[in-house]
C-alpha cells in the first residue's frame, strides 16, 4: 500500500513545484536547473560511487565486513536514480543521499531495525548459530550422548531392533 502511496505522491508533488517554480522563474531557466542538477548529480555519483567501490574491494581484500560499504554504495546507486528522474523533489533526495552524514544516519536507522543471524562452521561437521544482539533468555544450549549398555534395551525402544538415526552416528 505505501509503495501505491509513493508512486501517486511523488509525481503529484514534483508537477506542483515545476509549476511553482516555472510560473516564478520561466519555462527555460526551470529547464536549465533540471538539466544542470542531472549533470551535476552524474559527475557527483560517478565520484562517489567509484570512491565506494574502492571501499567494498578493500574490505573484502582485508576480510573486514563490507556491509557499510555495501550500504553506501547502494544508497549512492539510488541517489543518481533519483538525480536523473526530471523534478526538484526527487533531485533534493538525491543530492541529500549524497551526502555522507545523511548515508550515515540512514544506514544506522536500518541498521538497528535487522536482525542479522548467521552459521559458523564449528569444524565438527556442524554449523553453530549466531546471532548479534543475543539477548540472555531461556534458551540454555547444550550437547549430549546417550549412552546404552543392553542391546535388549534398544529393542525394546525399536521393534525393528535398529538404533535411532537421531543418537547413533
Amino acid at each position: 500500500m505505501w509503495l501505491f502511496v509513493l508512486f501517486v505522491t511523488i509525481p503529484i508533488i514534483e508537477i506542483a513545484l515545476f509549476i511553482q517554480v516555472g510560473g516564478w522563474l520561466g519555462l527555460w531557466p526551470t529547464l536549465g536547473i533540471v538539466i544542470l542538477t542531472a549533470i551535476l548529480g552524474t559527475y557527483l555519483v560517478r565520484a562517489q560511487g567509484l570512491a565506494a567501490m574502492s571501499d567494498i574491494r578493500s574490505n573484502l581484500n582485508d576480510l573486514r565486513d563490507p556491509t557499510e560499504s555495501l550500504a553506501h554504495g547502494a544508497m549512492i546507486l539510488a541517489a543518481g536514480l533519483l538525480l536523473l528522474t526530471p523534478g526538484f523533489f526527487t533531485d533534493a533526495v538525491g543530492f541529500a543521499f549524497l551526502a555522507p552524514p545523511v548515508r550515515m544516519g540512514v544506514f544506522h536507522y536500518i541498521r538497528s531495525r535487522i536482525k542479522v543471524q548467521s552459521f559458523v562452521h564449528t569444524g565438527s561437521g556442524t554449523y553453530q548459530n549466531t546471532r548479534e544482539n543475543r539477548s540472555q533468555g531461556d534458551v540454555i544450549d547444550g550437547e549430549f550422548d546417550e549412552l546404552v549398555d543392553d542391546p535388549a534395551e534398544i529393542e525394546a525402544k525399536d521393534p525393528n531392533g535398529r538404533p535411532s538415526g537421531w543418537t547413533r552416528h
